[in-house]
């Protein structure tokens, strides 16, 4: 019976180059570890590579920084001209306003003004505080840099369209004469 059951002695003779290679990735592991922990925690960005690091000359980083001044400027103008059309402005008037600068839409010319017309947004109130916003933004009378334009915005009014308000007469009649596919 000693025959069948195996014995940790034999274990070892069988398996002993196993052990061998677990026993050396161990050391191995143990070098590594000890040679990270001699490696400090930061490291200075000239230590990286031999390349000299490219810095922005000082005139060029002031412009950039004015330029996200005025833009942030800018934005906060029409957060406060949104305040009074979106009842959530605190919460959510800076995330409507970035949906609005992302907004697919459309541009005409005309002789006088260059209209944009912007896709509903996300939700029905959104899109009537945007319809709000360029109101006022057309109160302003602004012409486009470098030319006579003046700039003309406005935001499609989402299609009224659902289980409750199946649309206008007129849509339905054209959906209904519309050539089945």
């Amino acid at each position: 019976t000693e025959q069948r059951r195996p014995t940790m002695r034999g274990f070892k003779i069988a398996h002993g180059t196993l052990g061998q290679q677990l026993r050396a990735a161990r050391k191995h592991l143990r070098r590594l570890m000890h040679k990270r922990r001699r490696i400090p925690a930061r490291v200075q960005i000239r230590d990286l590579s031999e390349r000299t690091v490219v810095k922005l000359a000082t005139e060029r980083k002031h412009l950039t920084d004015i330029i996200k001044m005025l833009a942030y400027q800018a934005e906060s103008d029409l957060f406060n001209l949104l305040r009074s059309h979106y009842p959530r402005a605190e919460q959510e008037g800076r995330t409507l306003l970035h949906e609005l600068f992302a907004a697919a839409g459309d541009i005409h010319l005309t002789q006088e003004e260059l209209q944009i017309t912007l896709a509903p947004l996300s939700s029905p109130h959104r899109t009537r505080a945007a319809q709000a916003l360029c109101e006022l933004l057309n109160e302003t009378a602004t012409a486009f840099p470098g030319t006579r334009l003046r700039l003309r915005f406005a935001v499609r009014s989402p299609p009224l369209i659902g289980l409750a308000f199946p649309g206008t007469p007129a849509h339905r009649s054209a959906t209904n004469a519309a050539p089945a596919s």
